[in-house]
C-alpha cells in the first residue's frame, strides 16, 4: 500500500500576487539589489559589470554600499575622510575612492590591481569607474549605508555626484525582500 502526501494549502498573504495576470501591454520590469559590501577591487568589479548589465537588460537595479563597500562612492580628489582620529586612520590604511580600490589577494603593494587593470584593457572590460558611470547613466540607484557613512565620518558632500540619500539597514532589507534577487557581494 502506498500513501500519498498531500501539501498542505499556503496561506493567501503567502500566495497573494504570485503570479497575477499583467495587464494587456503592460510588462513588469524585474527588480536586482546588490549589497555591497567589500571595497576590494575584484569585487567592485564583480558588483559594477552585474550591476550594469542587469540594467542594460532593463532590470531596475539598487546597489546598497555598506561598510567598506561605501567607499567605492567617495569622490576621487577626497584622500581622508573622517572626523576622528580613528576614521582618519582607517581611511589612511584603505584609501577611500573607486580608483584606489585593493585586490583581496595578490595585491603586492599595488601591483596585483595594475596587473588587473592592465589585463582589462587588454580584453576591453571596462575599469570599474566606468562601470560605475555606465550604469549611474542606465538609471541603477546608488545607495549609501548611514551607519557606515557615520562610523567612517564620511559626509554627503564627499560622496560622488547622482547617489541617493542615505539609509539604514531596515531600508535596505525592505529593498532586498520585494526585489526578484537580491545578491551580497
Amino acid at each position: 500500500m502506498t500513501a500519498t502526501l498531500t501539501r498542505p494549502a499556503l496561506p493567501t498573504a503567502l500566495v497573494e500576487g504570485l503570479d497575477d495576470p499583467v495587464t494587456e501591454g503592460e510588462v513588469k520590469a524585474k527588480e536586482l539589489v546588490i549589497v555591497a559590501e567589500s571595497g576590494d577591487l575584484e569585487r567592485t568589479w564583480a558588483t559594477t559589470i552585474l550591476a550594469s548589465t542587469a540594467a542594460a537588460g532593463e532590470m531596475k537595479v539598487s546597489i546598497f554600499f555598506t561598510f567598506w563597500g561605501l567607499f567605492a562612492l567617495v569622490r576621487p580628489e577626497v584622500r581622508i575622510t573622517g572626523t576622528n582620529w580613528m576614521q582618519k586612520m582607517l581611511a589612511m590604511m584603505n584609501r577611500p575612492g573607486i580608483d584606489h580600490a585593493k585586490l583581496s589577494k595578490l595585491n603586492f603593494v599595488g601591483m596585483g590591481p595594475w596587473m588587473m587593470k592592465k589585463l582589462a584593457k587588454q580584453y576591453g572590460v571596462a575599469e570599474p569607474r566606468e562601470l560605475l558611470e555606465m550604469a549611474q547613466a542606465l538609471g541603477v540607484r546608488l545607495i549609501p549605508c548611514q551607519m557606515s557613512m557615520d562610523m567612517m565620518g564620511i559626509t554627503p558632500d564627499q560622496l560622488i555626484d547622482g547617489v541617493e540619500p542615505a539609509v539604514g539597514a531596515a531600508a535596505a532589507i525592505e529593498l532586498m525582500t520585494n526585489a526578484d534577487a537580491s545578491l551580497f557581494i
